[in-house]
């Protein structure tokens, strides 16, 4: 299996669990000249007990397989990296202007791969070679704050 399909199976876990947390997937893969964005989703953000509120989440997902060398993904998450996130996040909210007017955040999702599956994880999904899994192992909220 290529990392692209790693990938793709990665965005389908955090896809499925969004899902189930009562977020409505609107975009997958969404792209333009200047980067990607992995998931954009709306639901609701509820802060401590107060009130929840609609909001827009791009959602980048990082998938590793074993032995990886970044912290599952995150440390690939540069400065220019993050720049570039909030570059294409602009320009999707300047495409659909009637998403523009929702607070906006950017979250990371991290994925790792597993010979059996984890249990400890918040979400896994087995892979179609039937050998390994997917599991969700860490869901940063606003982790790129702009």
């Amino acid at each position: 299996m290529s990392n692209q399909d790693l990938g793709i199976h990665g965005e389908q876990l955090v896809e499925n669990w969004l899902t189930q947390q009562g977020w409505s997937i609107l975009y997958r893969r969404w792209h333009c000249r200047w980067g990607e964005l992995d998931l954009v989703a709306q639901g609701y953000n509820a802060q401590g007990g107060k009130l929840s509120s609609q909001m827009l989440a791009f959602i980048e997902v990082k998938t590793r397989s074993r032995g990886n060398w970044d912290l599952d993904g995150l440390l690939s998450i540069t400065p220019t990296k993050q720049n570039k996130l909030w570059r294409t996040a602009r320009l999707f909210l300047a495409r659909h202007p009637h998403l523009a007017q929702l607070p906006c955040r950017l979250d990371v999702a991290l994925v790792s791969c597993h010979p059996t599956c984890p249990q400890a994880a918040k979400a896994h999904l087995e892979l179609p070679d039937g050998q390994r899994y997917l599991a969700l192992q860490d869901y940063l909220v606003n982790a790129i704050a702009k």
